[in-house]
């Protein structure tokens, strides 16, 4: 009888202890029959296999952390996100998308230099009619470029006739993917077209599959997600009938400069510039009484301070020697490394701008890098 006493205390400790862990252990059973849950309510078709598994995994345990604060984020833009996915009649599942584009950062570039939660290269937003100037880029819009989103969505489905292609479309062009159709002898299904298709492309599937699961059931896995500066339920929306400055308006509503560029990503330089149309001001809803009331106290900005704007951003210096060849100068130098003849000769204490072949030059260049993590590109 003891024995059974002691054999019940160490079973109740080994539950304990996988409720408290980090990711508790699942056996492989329960993952498919959430994921065939999932697959019952959706119209794209979401299987389970081992690189849908691989991809959880990556959520799951090396990218917890990551995972808090792309559920933090959702709280502000899933709601968005539903309204034009039903407004354009398309899965509500396919907000998921923007996870494994963006990580839900309205600001995210990636190398290529696509932008924003949907993540669109210039020509395409343009195609989009997404506006890019100097002051605004709507590709970081949440509003609009959902919407351009959705329209390319349904655009691709109407074009494949498959969620799954759509979406392999979606990330490497559907001319990419008409060409699989041809390669592959007319098959439609993307585990048969993948290996024709590119390596970020036979990804895409399986890390979207896998994102709908980790949405879904991150609190089975002890994942808390990070408590959100704002939700989509604390936010509202004031037009501005003038060219703004961010100050202004934080002396005007007294809302935080970095609470604005949370909440209007779109307008790249912290300045709003109007153009005979009312532009889009998004504020916590505590503050638009104080923006109304102190709107006929504002004088419109012509002459913005852009000191700091424009270059690369998000730099990281990186300290290396670099030999001077036949034909160099110093102003060619520092074109090839993104800096200033002043600044080689104060690295290398130099007195004049001669150098000689042969010479070595210290050289801190400045390379971009990105803060966002693009489940797509983990190897697994």
């Amino acid at each position: 009888m003891r024995s059974f006493w002691i054999l019940l205390f160490f079973a109740l400790c080994a539950i304990e202890a996988i409720a408290q862990s980090k990711n508790p252990q699942i056996p492989e059973y329960i993952y498919q029959s959430r994921m065939a849950q999932l697959d019952k309510q959706s119209p794209i078709k979401l299987e389970y296999n081992a690189q849908v598994r691989a991809y959880i995994d990556v959520y799951l345990e090396r990218r917890r952390d990551h995972l808090s604060n792309i559920i933090s984020r959702s709280q502000l833009y899933f709601p968005i996100f539903e309204e034009y996915l039903s407004k354009y009649n398309l899965p509500q599942e396919l907000k998921y998308l923007a996870v494994i584009e963006s990580a839900l950062d309205p600001k995210a570039k990636s190398k290529s230099g696509a932008m924003g939660l949907w993540q669109f290269l210039y020509h395409a937003g343009l195609m989009l009619d997404l506006k890019v100037t100097s002051y605004e880029d709507e590709r970081c819009d949440p509003l609009k470029a959902t919407d351009a989103a959705c329209r390319y969505l349904a655009y691709l489905y109407q074009n494949l006739e498959d969620w799954q292609l759509a979406l392999a479309a979606y990330n490497g062009g559907i001319g990419t993917v008409q060409k699989a159709i041809e390669r592959a002898g007319g098959k439609k299904s993307f585990w048969e077209l993948a290996p024709y298709m590119t390596d970020e492309m036979k990804a895409y599937v399986p890390a979207f599959i896998a994102v709908n699961y980790v949405m879904n059931y991150y609190d089975l896995h002890n994942v808390v997600p990070v408590k959100p500066n704002y939700t989509f339920q604390d936010i509202d929306t004031v037009y501005v009938n003038m060219s703004l400055s961010f100050d202004q308006i934080v002396r005007a509503t007294g809302v935080d400069r970095q609470s604005l560029q949370q909440l209007n990503p779109q307008y790249i330089k912290d300045f709003i510039p109007y153009d005979d149309m009312p532009m889009l001001l998004m504020l916590p809803k505590s503050a638009v009484n104080r923006y109304i009331r102190n709107e006929t106290k504002l004088k419109p900005d012509v002459s913005p301070d852009l000191t700091g704007y424009f270059g690369i951003k998000n730099l990281e210096a990186i300290v290396s020697t670099y030999v001077v060849q036949k034909g160099d100068y110093l102003h060619k130098i520092a074109m090839k490394y993104n800096t200033t003849a002043e600044q080689i000769m104060e690295w290398n204490n130099m007195t004049t701008k001669d150098v000689k072949i042969g010479q070595k030059l210290q050289i801190h260049e400045f390379r971009e890098i990105s803060p966002y993590f693009f489940v797509v590109q983990e190897k697994v």
